[in-house]
């Protein structure tokens, strides 16, 4: 096939998706299924029209968004490992022997040389990292479909299956999709109810970006047609969203369709990436290939299997067999029956996904579409859909982040082009990070082992990077990576000459630890630790004015203290971040026995000459170590990067710091409470840490309400960022049970506007599970699970008391003992 439509260079990009990794001990078996939940669905009266109301599917490794549309319906996929480029090297070489300079020309702020030396010298090779992209469309047309009454269409979140039904005539059609971890196939079912059948003509359309060339070569065999593509260059990553040309391809019996694509460069790194896709129909109706069409004809039951794979075996292998491994899963699912294929899916599924349940009251709001009650907020109280959002963020972290797959991106799993914004990677100076939050506290451990995984490799390539560019041990991260697992600067001196997004990363991890301590995972965190330590130990320099140790080149992320400078020495968030990876490092090396007296002492003298936090003439917290917070060109940026010691750590808080905290205040203030939408939701969790839940409250419908969150409950950035929904579902769990400063606080940001309400299977640090029950603003019940004899520290209205759970891990705490304040 060589006419328009084929005459474009295929993206090629992707992972050839290793198998399912083994369960961890006790991160991924955390939290039995115990919870008989009737979550709420999200349900619309009308089909998906833009990308933005389409319902996500995912297992991890492959994604989908249903638009449930009637007559032609329209499943966009995703490959987690379908990225641009290849395995490559970003280090400038320049950078070592520049080094030295760029800290000569911060010292004496001057600042325009700096940017230019950062820019020449400094910045990698290419200046960008490798796009996330789309991996096209499965297209279901359905001749002879006259009309679609009484039609309905919704995502249960308890089973994780996407629901279309319409009646035409007398037939009542019924369709399901769902993404299978089990089975790692995408399942489509067709069903018809009453008089009539099926008939089906099914296409697949490639994402498409320009016509660049033609595809090098079609191959058929028995199971139906491979195409190869030429080689595509996409140097630059335009933020427009051009619509793919249609393509459709040719199968042969029940076997639908086998792609394979080929893209040769992407910003100038050779593409070396396959990805392929097979669909195979199995059902009652006579199916067969016509032309450029898989068709079937006469059925009352029918199922597509989709599997979708890429040549990705690891950040610097992609010999994978993309086309035999798709072959393989979808004959093995074709070999089940589809209720055993259902029921396997909805079991795995359901077994993290009912260990938390929250109740906010309000269910009466759930007969209306999801749509409207988004539109409606914040005019109409709607805490069913607050307690929705937060089950729907577990939804999607569970369909974007298994054990065997990558982390959550930027969009998670799910994006519609092969040039997303940003890219769609990895964006470590907040967004990952964010991603993360809720896993702890919602009881998905096991959602966290992509992410340690991907740190474990970024040790790997950020120890080049350290060693090449900086001339010290251990590794380090700048502020993006890719699949490739890029750690250079990029971007300009603006936004990546930020070297402290690899140890953001491990705090993050020993947050996660926290909620499921297990000696297997501590294992693996030690080493990533004490390398992130031993490379802040070899890279910190004396402050010229005296005040101790500080980074530099950096920044506060994507923040200028001057107009057109960002670049400083010492910015408050590193030197936040870095107190908390160096007690993270010895604590963790202390439990597992490994602690060296000489690398102990060299830390802990480090961490005493980090500058401490500054509160400034205005009374704000200073996001520098200067006084230049009222003069920054942007007063209400979207980042608050300083405030990293108030959430998501804890060295700055209500109870310990009060002065502090009252800075920290002064600067929310000032930044206000409206921004993107990751950053009102960061915004959310420091009020709610605060412990002001009337403030958090106002902000939270802010989130929920149609500027910030899409009909489909995506965030709205704008464009879509899923770190937004990861980070408000975090916060919202915070407003009624945090874990900080060695105690858990029941209720210690309630609204007025939850008066009653249930949270059941939240986690808490130290492994200890609630079950927390409220009436009238006040505790009712609270529930205990945990490790036998252990110690739990829990503080409610003001008052301390200590539990310890018995023989069982168990305990049940009485409200009335915090009837009076301490």
């Amino acid at each position: 096939m060589t006419d328009a439509r084929t005459s474009r260079r295929g993206f090629l990009a992707g992972s050839a998706m290793a198998p399912l990794l083994a369960a961890l001990p006790q991160w991924v078996q955390a939290g039995a299924a115990r919870i008989d939940a009737g979550t709420p669905e999200l349900w619309y009266d009308q089909p998906a029209g833009p990308w933005i109301e389409a319902l996500p599917v995912g297992n991890g490794r492959l994604g989908a968004m249903v638009f449930g549309r009637p007559a032609q319906e329209r499943l966009q996929l995703n490959i987690d490992t379908l990225y641009g480029g290849g395995p490559y090297v970003q280090d400038n070489p320049k950078f070592r022997e520049a080094l030295p300079q760029v800290r000569s020309l911060i010292g004496q702020q001057r600042w325009q040389e700096a940017n230019e030396l950062v820019a020449a010298a400094l910045m990698g090779k290419p200046n960008k990292q490798m796009p996330f992209s789309g991996a096209g469309d499965l297209l279901l047309d359905f001749p002879g479909l006259k009309s679609a009454a009484r039609y309905r269409r919704s995502l249960d979140l308890d089973s994780a299956i996407a629901r279309a039904s319409f009646f035409d005539g007398s037939a009542r059609h019924q369709r399901e999709v769902f993404s299978s971890v089990p089975d790692q196939v995408a399942v489509i079912r067709l069903e018809i109810v009453g008089e009539g059948v099926i008939d089906l003509d099914l296409g697949y359309r490639h994402p498409d970006y320009q016509p660049y060339g033609s595809f090098g070569d079609t191959k058929y065999d028995a199971h139906g047609v491979v195409y190869v593509g030429a080689p595509w260059d996409h140097r630059e990553s335009p933020l427009t969203d051009k619509r793919p040309a249609s393509l459709a391809v040719r199968a042969d019996g029940s076997d639908a369709l086998l792609i394979e694509g080929r893209n040769v460069q992407a910003f100038g790194i050779e593409g070396l990436l396959r990805y392929a896709l097979r669909v195979q129909a199995v059902g009652d109706g006579r199916i067969e290939a016509i032309g450029d069409q898989l068709r079937v004809r006469g059925a009352r039951q029918l199922t597509l299997l989709v599997a979708g794979e890429t040549s990705y075996v690891s950040y610097q292998d992609v010999s994978g067999a993309p086309v035999a491994t798709v072959r393989q899963r979808t004959a093995a699912a074709a070999r089940k029956p589809f209720a055993k294929l259902r029921q396997d899916h909805v079991d795995a599924h359901r077994a993290p996904f009912r260990r938390l349940h929250i109740d906010l009251g309000g269910d009466e709001a759930n007969a209306r579409p999801t749509h409207v009650r988004i539109q409606d907020v914040p005019r109409q109280a709607d805490a069913a859909l607050t307690a929705m959002y937060v089950q729907y963020a577990r939804y999607l972290l569970l369909s974007s982040s298994r054990p065997g797959s990558q982390p959550a991106n930027l969009q998670g799993l799910w994006n519609e082009v092969l040039h997303p914004p940003w890219e769609g990677k990895y964006t470590i100076n907040i967004n990952t990070e964010m991603n993360y939050w809720p896993a702890g506290p919602t009881n998905l451990g096991e959602c966290v082992e992509p992410l340690l995984k991907m740190v474990e490799e970024l040790a790997i390539t950020g120890a080049r990077t350290a060693r090449d560019s900086y001339g010290a041990r251990g590794w380090l991260a700048h502020h993006n990576t890719d699949l490739w697992r890029a750690t250079a600067p990029i971007d300009g001196p603006l936004w990546g000459m930020w070297p402290t997004g690899g140890a953001w990363l491990c705090t993050t991890l020993w947050q996660q630890y926290q909620y499921q301590p297990d000696a297997a995972v501590l294992r693996r965190l030690v080493p990533l630790f004490t390398g992130a330590t031993q490379f802040f130990l070899d890279t910190l320099t004396e402050d010229p004015q005296g005040r101790g140790l500080v980074t530099s080149p950096s920044l506060s992320p994507e923040n200028e203290h001057h107009r057109g400078v960002a670049l400083c020495a010492g910015p408050a968030m590193d030197r936040q971040i870095l107190r908390d990876l160096f007690d993270a490092t010895l604590a963790a090396q202390k439990l597992l026995g490994q602690a060296d007296a000489d690398f102990t002492a060299a830390v802990q003298k480090a961490r005493a000459r980090l500058p401490a936090d500054r509160i400034g003439a205005q009374g704000q917290l200073q996001e520098w170590l200067e006084d230049w917070d009222a003069g920054a060109p942007e007063q209400q940026h979207r980042h608050v990067s300083h405030l990293y010691a108030v959430y998501p750590s804890e060295q700055i808080n209500v109870r310990d710091t009060p002065e502090l905290a009252q800075a920290a205040r002064v600067t929310l203030n000032t930044r206000g409470d409206e921004s993107t939408g990751w950053a009102t939701a960061w915004r959310l969790a420091l009020w709610t840490r605060l412990g002001d839940g009337e403030r958090a409250y106002k902000i939270l419908q802010g989130l929920l309400g149609p500027a910030r969150t899409y009909p489909n409950m995506f965030d709205a950035h704008p464009p879509f960022q899923i770190d937004g929904n990861f980070g408000g579902a975090a916060a919202i769990l915070d407003m009624i049970v945090q874990s900080w400063g060695g105690e858990v606080h029941l209720l210690a940001a309630l609204p007025k506007a939850w008066p009653q309400g249930r949270l059941h299977g939240v986690r808490a640090h130290g492994g200890v599970e609630l079950d927390v029950d409220w009436q009238d603003g006040r505790l009712a019940r609270a529930q205990l699970r945990g490790r036998a004899g252990q110690r739990v520290a829990l503080r409610h209205r003001g008052r301390r008391i200590e539990v310890m759970l018995d023989a069982r891990g168990q305990a049940r705490v009485d409200p009335a003992a915090f009837a009076s304040p301490a």
